[in-house]
């Protein structure tokens, strides 16, 4: 069996950035690390957190009693700017791992709503990244994620509509609403806010989908990125599957494939990709 593995597979740059933020956050601090939500999506990986005395506290739930003494850390999905101020007061102090991709779409969400602009956000709307976006809007904002909610949008005729993307959405998605869109308004300002490594990671996935007889997808079933990977490679070969561990891999039921290629989730730690790797080999 020839094994092909995606260069681009494994964390991406925002996800390796907060968990290092958040082990130092962690060596600094006695009382150990709160996250704003699960740090990441990944069961093996949130473990090895929780090792570390970095755990995480749900966002519905009201600070705890000695946060004065507790550093608060924000995930890279970021947050509003209404919850950020609520940490700040809330928490002795207060890390953010927001990606910095994520953070450039706060900004150009936060200034052109302040310009009157209606904002269109393309993405899953109960995602924490689209809502900690939302937070970002100062006036008129939509969530869209599919076809039927672009129809569903309002005739806009002259009024400023500026368009955004969550990160990890489809760039071809993102392409076909966007032309709905322009339909509904005769301004229409559509940023491509999709992150260059989701575009690669989707790119080099679809094109490997291509070559082999069987496609691995490793990531968590709660990530949204990885479970893009798995539609994406489904509809390009049949014989794909979504592994979580390698405890999920059946080796029986690729014991006719000659080649087989595997890709990662954004969340997805390099260590599960090799043992993958070499329990195929």
């Amino acid at each position: 069996m020839k094994v092909i593995t995606a260069s681009t597979a494994g964390f991406c740059f925002g996800v390796k950035r907060a968990v290092d933020l958040a082990k130092q956050a962690a060596a600094d601090n006695e009382h150990g690390v709160l996250t704003y939500g699960p740090l990441i999506h990944n069961a093996s990986v949130i473990a090895d957190l929780e090792k570390r005395n970095i755990r995480a506290v749900d966002p519905e739930d009201d600070a705890p009693s000695d946060s004065e003494e507790n550093t608060i850390l924000i995930r890279a999905h970021g947050v509003g700017r209404e919850t950020e101020r609520q940490l700040k007061e809330s928490y002795g102090k207060v890390v953010d791992a927001t990606c910095p991709f994520v953070k450039k779409i706060h900004q150009i969400v936060a200034e052109e709503s302040e310009k009157g602009w209606t904002i269109i956000i393309i993405g899953s709307p109960n995602h924490p990244e689209v809502i900690g976006i939302s937070g970002w809007t100062n006036g008129d904002y939509y969530v869209v994620e599919n076809v039927s909610d672009a129809e569903k949008l309002p005739f806009f005729g002259d009024q400023r509509v500026c368009v955004v993307a969550q990160t990890t959405f489809r760039f071809n998605k993102f392409q076909e609403l966007v032309e709905i869109i322009k339909e509904k308004a005769y301004n229409v300002s559509a940023k491509n806010t999709i992150c260059n490594a989701t575009e690669e990671r989707q790119t080099e996935a679809a094109e490997l989908a291509l070559q082999v007889d069987a496609m691995l997808i490793l990531g968590d079933k709660g990530s949204s990125n990885s479970r893009k990977l798995y539609d994406i490679c489904r509809g390009l070969c049949p014989c794909t599957c979504f592994l979580q561990t390698a405890d999920d891999l059946d080796l029986e039921a690729l014991s006719t494939v000659e080649r087989v290629g595997i890709t990662a989730g954004a969340s997805t730690p390099h260590t599960i990709i090799e043992e993958v790797q070499k329990k195929c080999q």
